[in-house]
């Protein structure tokens, strides 16, 4: 998947090699005891006015696209992107399409570092943030999820927070086919 991914994206290779690195290691990339850094997914969900949901997560106090680390009940990255989602807002995955051409392969790849949190006994790392890209088929009612997200926005895609994603995004624009 990652080498697809930097097929479509051969620029961002030097910003991924923390990832790679990680994907050469015996350890297992996925597991969220796995150091210097793991795999995480997000789950990019656009509705049909082309706008991208935000939640606000409280521990890290920043608005992201709804995510987190893998599980084992997760089979597949975007799978478990998706259940993120439902985690996070109750976003079934039966509301939503993956946009074509990206069915198993992420939008946008990000290393990005996470600070220490020594009360979940975890020191300073990184993730590497898997971000898959969806269409939610009709208007949903969000329902937080309380222990880790305290509101949600919607964004159009110039002001979506991530500006990898951003720029991805503008670029398919109108074109964007699910």
């Amino acid at each position: 998947m990652t080498a697809e991914y930097l097929g479509r994206h051969p620029e961002e290779r030097e910003a991924l090699l923390p990832l790679l690195g990680a994907l050469a290691r015996p350890a297992d990339p996925t597991s969220r005891k796995t150091y210097p850094g793991h795999i995480t997914c997000s789950a990019i969900a656009i509705d049909r006015h082309d706008r991208v949901l935000h939640i606000h997560h409280s521990i890290l106090d920043k608005d992201l696209a709804p995510g987190g680390h893998i599980e084992s009940v997760d089979t597949t990255l975007p799978g478990a992107a998706l259940r993120e989602l439902q985690e996070e807002t109750d976003i079934l995955s039966s509301a939503l399409l993956t946009l074509n051409g990206y069915e198993d392969i992420p939008l946008d790849i990000n290393v990005h570092n996470i600070a220490a949190n020594p009360s979940r006994g975890e020191p300073a790392h990184q993730h590497y943030d898997f971000r898959f890209a969806f269409r939610l088929l009709s208007e949903r009612q969000i329902h937080l999820q309380a222990e880790e997200v305290t509101d949600y926005r919607w964004l159009p895609f110039a002001k979506v927070t991530a500006p990898t994603i951003a720029r991805k995004l503008a670029l398919l624009g109108r074109s964007m086919s699910f």
